[in-house]
């Protein structure tokens, strides 16, 4: 596969990624600070904000899948062409399966899905840092700066899980709200987690900046 099309790919996949995340916010936002709005008109937009979301996974695991495609390419790790066909095989298989988690929502299949989607992303983290140590130690042939980038990765995953905790917590008290009504505490409640989930957000775009960074001028660290 050639490596300049993956590049490319790479970038248009980051601009699909920050522009999702900035209608998610957008409408989430709205959504949070629209109290005297009824409930069901909440509700929808709510169901957009989370239809939105997914196309944010679609763009993690394609920036994942489309990053170390081209670090194969470029010879950053071994078995070249085998190496780049695996990556593309295994972000197929993921998104497949966030697709059917998304679209069948109430199936046990998209619930065993689910967690294993989950379980994949935290034990990512973890490998990513690993991999990052071998490159900045010189175990392996890979350049300082891309190692810092696969860490800078690693916590814009774990930024993604941050943001995920926090919506647990929204949609406790949004369930609330559903059932009983809204008060001024819960909606005070609701605002909290917006301004906690957005600062989560902000320093991940901080992080995304940087990588962008490392990625333009590959400085010598």
């Amino acid at each position: 596969m050639n490596a300049h099309l993956i590049l490319v790919l790479h970038i248009v996949v980051l601009g699909y990624w920050l522009g999702s995340e900035l209608v998610i916010n957008s409408t989430y936002r709205y959504v949070s600070y629209a109290k005297d709005m009824p409930f069901a008109e909440r509700k929808r937009l709510m169901q957009h904000v989370m239809n939105v979301d997914q196309h944010v996974r679609y763009a993690l695991i394609l920036q994942f899948m489309l990053g170390f495609m081209l670090a194969t390419q470029r010879a950053y790790l071994p078995l070249a062409q085998v190496t780049v066909w695996v990556f593309l095989l295994a972000g197929i298989v993921w998104l497949i399966g966030i697709e059917i988690v998304h679209r069948q929502q109430q199936s046990k299949y998209a619930a065993v899905l689910a967690k294993a989607d989950r379980v994949l992303r935290y034990l990512l983290i973890p490998a990513l840092l690993l991999i990052a140590w071998l490159a900045l130690s010189n175990e392996i042939a890979m350049p300082n700066w891309l190692g810092l980038k696969l860490v800078l990765f690693a916590a814009t995953m774990a930024c993604g899980v941050g943001i995920r905790f926090a919506l647990i917590r929204f949609f406790q008290v949004w369930k609330n709200i559903e059932e009983q009504g809204s008060s001024e505490h819960r909606e005070q409640q609701i605002r909290a987690v917006y301004i906690k989930a957005t600062s989560i957000l902000i320093l991940l775009w901080v992080f995304i900046a940087v990588i962008i960074w490392l990625s333009i001028w590959k400085p010598d660290v």
